[in-house]
């Protein structure tokens, strides 16, 4: 299968864009002449929709509000060979889109992650660029080490990843998710530098630094503890555990002294301690072995995909 016979679908998930996607929609169109655009407007109050649909793009809506709900039903709903998502503000850079498929097609990969280089100082605050270098470096340690910017919203995809990822999120903790879901199954990923341009004038930023940020690392957290229920639960049980010593070790040497147990509050509260931790540490090994079963679920689903040969 060439290039041109490739069915790709660029997906645009819009909130409140009408300034931005008209430009979106015209510079893929010309970076990708043969791809089909599909816009998804998520309660926009603003003229997105019709703006959008002058522009040639296929609309359509996402009534549940936020991101993860839009790409979500894009997943669902549309039919491809590869895909390329991106946010409808016109900060991407749409030339680099045919760059990064040739990546993802040369090399079998399943995503390859454009990685923000901002143009001018405007394009990236500084709130948002160490918000994303915390939260990468949490996700490194974590998961392992893969991107370097797992926030970015211009991936490109093949039909395996965008079939088989189930999206559980519903706001922009889904970038987080999606190299979660890379990571965990260890799939074959890239990134590719690309441009960062600010904002055209008259579109602004749905986002919140300290909101959103939190949000992102609730989500991390809930991951790993689904992810990672041995380290996660374990590491509950241990410190329950030291608390559970620190109280009974002065009851112990008391006891030793005198044959006494004077203050048996503390000896069964040390001893309640005792118990979660070991409960803790219980769940954790239960759990592991769920989620190994889960992960062997995903990988049946992602591999029940065909691949796509270029030719």
């Amino acid at each position: 299968m060439t290039s041109e016979q490739l069915r790709i679908a660029v997906l645009v998930p819009c909130y409140n864009e009408e300034a931005a996607v008209a430009t979106v929609v015209a510079d893929f169109r010309k970076a990708l002449p043969s791809a089909a655009i599909y816009v998804y407007d998520n309660n926009s109050r603003d003229r997105t929709a019709i703006v959008a649909r002058e522009a040639g793009a296929i609309v359509r809506s996402e009534r549940r509000q936020g991101k993860g709900h839009v790409v979500r039903r894009m997943f669902a709903d549309v039919e491809a060979d590869v895909y390329v998502l991106v946010d409808g503000d016109a900060t991407y850079d749409a030339p680099s889109a045919p760059g990064m498929i040739d990546r993802l097609l040369d090399d079998h990969l399943d995503m390859v992650v454009g990685r923000r280089v901002d143009q001018v100082q405007a394009a990236y605050r500084l709130g948002h660029r160490t918000g994303n270098r915390m939260l990468t470096g949490f996700l490194a340690s974590t998961f392992g080490h893969a991107f370097k910017d797992i926030l970015s919203g211009y991936r490109v995809f093949s039909r395996r990843f965008v079939k088989s990822f189930p999206v559980l999120s519903d706001g922009f903790e889904i970038e987080t998710e999606l190299a979660v879901y890379a990571l965990e199954l260890s799939l074959p990923v890239a990134e590719i530098e690309t441009p960062y341009y600010a904002r055209p004038e008259g579109s602004f930023s749905k986002l919140n630094t300290w909101r959103d940020g939190f949000r992102i690392l609730g989500t991390i957290l809930k991951l790993y503890r689904s992810e990672r229920p041995l380290r996660f639960f374990s590491a509950i049980g241990i410190l329950l555990a030291v608390a559970s010593l620190i109280l009974a070790i002065p009851v112990l040497i008391t006891f030793i002294q005198t044959g006494l147990v004077p203050r048996l509050p503390t000896a069964v509260l040390s001893m309640g301690l005792m118990i979660m931790a070991l409960l803790a540490v219980s769940s954790g090994l239960v759990l592991d072995t769920v989620t190994r079963g889960r992960r062997e679920m995903k990988m049946l689903a992602y591999l029940s995909q065909p691949t796509l040969k270029r030719s």
